[in-house]
């Protein structure tokens, strides 16, 4: 990278952390840091949701679908649209209708109002150690996205460089930090893609005809995909919007209702079709490019050997040009950094809320409670840095996480809002049930009729579980959803 680049992209980071800075003083309260008062608008709650659903990790992970499956990767994130409007109508409603919901936190506090808090205890360490691990594959994407723009940076250098950026900046911002960059970051990466990375792109690899030669007729195709596959995404992606801490959290930082579900809806259009559609497209663009030798400059003469989720930072790096390079590799990392600091600062609010303070009740000194949770944070973020270092497939990392919280929590926080007969117990054995069967399978590499991924497995367990003992034991504490 030219020197103009890499300093347009040093001060984009540090302006980032100043923003950390620049809110520490501001928080003065838990309100503050983990729902930001309670009063976020619709279009910065919006654009945050899909800036950390979608963020670097998809950024990257569909940039290496576009460059496997063509054009048919985008339906991974149509699946996120659903999940984002099925949110809206059926899970928003609800929850903004609860008594206790102007006091509400986390997700697992829900669980609390509905069973009991052994079962909001198991949800918070499942909830946190779902986000530990995506938070990890956030700075794993930084690392790659930074490798392969930096040809003298190694890996373990730039898992470094990502974990401190994101930690720091994380444990000082708070989540209305987190909104207001969110929308700033969002708006400079939908920019950049569509003004600059497409257009230039497109246009380095000859077009239509460049398209044309070097790929087959499939990838230009929405079929390109097996119906195991299509099932695969929607069972592991959908249900997160039901169970995600970080939505949670902005749905408890909406003004009202009305906020929250136009914000959900604003989401989803963005999740599919804008950002799905450029991710494959620019990836797919990487492929060509890897297959006309547009990187042999890079040791990689063709796509042989080449991780796919690299080719779409190959391509820019190949064909931005001087001062516009720099801009654009801020814009992905600050999409990288908007997950990363969402995800961590839910799993510190797991830990924090959901688990210490239950037994510590370290939210009865609101100024101890804010410093307690940036140390932990701090904590929480270098376990994620380590963990991240064990890992190379972002989606993988990624979707690992998304199935071990999906497993374990989808079926519980759906009988609690939907059904009389759900009872503490059954939540508590339909979470270890669900979550165990999924990783188990997952660790033992089993081979699954049909190809179907564990998580439908475990989802299905932990529902049958479920069932069954709900209807054994009754649940005494049962609280129906007052409405207002």
């Amino acid at each position: 990278m030219h020197f103009i680049d890499v300093l347009e992209f040093f001060v984009y980071m540090i302006a980032m952390l100043g923003i950390g800075f620049y809110f520490l003083k501001k928080n003065k309260n838990a309100d503050d840091y983990y729902v930001g008062g309670r009063n976020m608008s619709s279009l910065h709650v919006g654009l945050s949701v899909v800036a950390t659903d979608v963020g670097g990790g998809f950024s990257i992970g569909l940039g290496g679908l576009g460059f496997v499956m063509g054009l048919s990767g985008s339906w991974m994130l149509f699946t996120g649209l659903i999940g984002a409007w099925m949110s809206a109508v059926l899970l928003i409603p609800r929850i903004s209708k609860m008594k206790n919901f102007k006091s509400l936190y986390t997700f697992p506090q829900i669980f609390e109002s509905f069973y009991n808090n052994k079962v909001a205890l198991i949800a918070g360490i499942i909830s946190a150690i779902g986000y530990i691990g995506f938070t990890s594959s956030q700075i794993l994407a930084g690392a790659k996205l930074a490798s392969a723009s930096f040809v003298n940076l190694d890996m373990e250098t730039a898992l470094l460089i990502m974990g401190a950026i994101v930690i720091i900046y994380t444990a000082l911002g708070g989540i209305k930090a987190v909104i207001y960059t969110d929308t700033v970051q969002w708006i400079v990466l939908m920019t950049g893609l569509i003004f600059i990375g497409l257009p230039l792109g497109y246009s380095a690899i000859g077009g239509l005809s460049g398209l044309e030669q070097e790929v087959s007729k499939e990838l230009l195709t929405f079929t390109n995909v097996s119906w195991q596959t299509l099932v695969n995404w929607g069972v592991t992606i959908i249900p997160i919007w039901f169970v995600g801490m970080t939505l949670y959290q902005r749905i408890y930082s909406c003004r009202d209702e009305k906020t929250a579900k136009k914000a959900w809806f604003i989401a989803g259009l963005f999740e599919w079709p804008v950002m799905a559609m450029m991710g494959v497209l620019l990836g797919l663009f990487g492929r060509v490019a890897a297959d006309q030798g547009m990187f042999a400059y890079l040791g990689f003469p063709t796509m042989a050997g080449l991780d796919p989720e690299k080719g779409l930072p190959l391509l820019l790096r190949t064909v931005l040009p001087v001062g516009l390079m720099g801009l654009m590799m801020s814009a992905y990392f600050s999409a990288i950094m908007s997950t990363a600091d969402s995800c961590l600062m839910a799993a510190s609010g797991n830990v924090a809320t959901d688990i210490l303070d239950k037994f510590f009740s370290i939210s009865s000194n609101e100024k101890n409670f804010l410093k307690i949770s940036q140390w932990l944070t701090l904590i929480l973020g270098a376990f994620a840095l380590w963990l991240a270092s064990s890992m190379q497939n972002v989606l993988e990392l990624m979707l690992y996480s998304y199935a071990f919280m999906v497993s374990g929590l989808f079926v519980p926080v759906i009988g609690a809002f939907f059904w009389k007969k759900s009872s503490s117990i059954a939540a508590v054995w339909a979470m270890i049930v669900g979550g165990s069967t999924t990783i188990t399978l997952i660790i033992l590499n089993t081979k699954l009729p049909l190809g179907l991924d564990p998580n439908i497995f475990g989802i299905t367990a932990s529902a049958l579980i479920f069932i069954i003992l709900g209807f054994t034991f009754p649940n005494k504490k049962y609280i129906k959803i007052q409405k207002q």
